[in-house]
């Protein structure tokens, strides 16, 4: 249940006033010149990693082909695999696809599979064989 809005707090003050509005920045450094004392400065987006995923070339079970497999993504949609799967595709120059939340690439393209996930932010490991 909410308080009514005319009733004081310990202080005397009503429950609707805003708490920060009290503050000031007397004391304070000041702040880069030319810019709003409250605006935070532009900064360059820091590279953010956004976690292992394991690179692995398999053959069995594909008719003697090899394939390059990305798995284990954290925190990552669909759509955003599809573009990764398709920006592989074109940087290998061969097809590819999405399947039960991996990558998959045709061929042996380890290395410009962990060139493009680091671009993105991922930190690529190779795993198995």
């Amino acid at each position: 249940m909410r308080p009514p809005d005319d009733l004081p707090d310990e202080a005397g003050r009503s429950f609707g006033h805003k708490a920060f509005d009290e503050l000031s920045s007397d004391g304070l450094p000041p702040g880069p010149s030319g810019s709003p004392p409250h605006a935070v400065p532009p900064t360059k987006p820091a590279r953010k990693n956004r976690g292992r995923v394991d690179i692995v070339r398999q053959k069995a079970g594909r008719g003697g082909k090899t394939v390059t497999v990305v798995k284990n993504f954290v925190g990552i949609g669909l759509p955003e695999k599809e573009q990764l799967a398709k920006r592989m595709q074109k940087a290998c120059g061969t097809g590819g696809t999405v399947k039960h939340g991996q990558i998959e690439i045709q061929g042996d393209k380890r290395a410009e599979v962990a060139e493009i996930l680091t671009q993105a932010g991922f930190s690529p490991v190779f795993a198995g064989g």
